[in-house]
């Protein structure tokens, strides 16, 4: 199934978020609601409550954002998956960019 950006954006102070099964699980002072986990690409939780460590693993694997503020909107910490990238490539690239004989050419190539 494609995920068409489909962000959770949870502003209850009192929420907590939970993996039960295929679904998030939102607990707040009210009620409570699921939804999905496969409809889902990014989470934006504004509550000091939190979620599971069971679904901040889920959503790791899953490359499924995770990211916490406070109430406020100030930014807390962000959980993501795996970050895939060839490290010697990234490094290669920045030396030649750093030598200019061999900067020049490509740059005149791109533009």
């Amino acid at each position: 199934m494609k995920k068409l950006l489909n962000t959770l954006y949870v502003t209850d102070p009192t929420a907590y978020l939970s993996l039960d099964g295929e679904n998030f699980v939102c607990k707040k002072s009210d009620g409570t609601f699921r939804l999905p986990f496969a409809n889902i690409e990014s989470v934006f939780c504004f509550s000091y409550a939190g979620c599971s460590p069971v679904l901040m693993g889920k959503c790791a694997d899953e490359n499924v954002a995770l990211s916490f503020f406070t109430p406020g909107g100030r930014f807390l910490a962000r959980v993501t998956g795996a970050v895939k990238g060839n490290v010697f490539l990234r490094k290669q690239q920045l030396d030649v960019f750093g030598d200019e004989a061999r900067r020049l050419p490509l740059i005149r190539n791109t533009v």
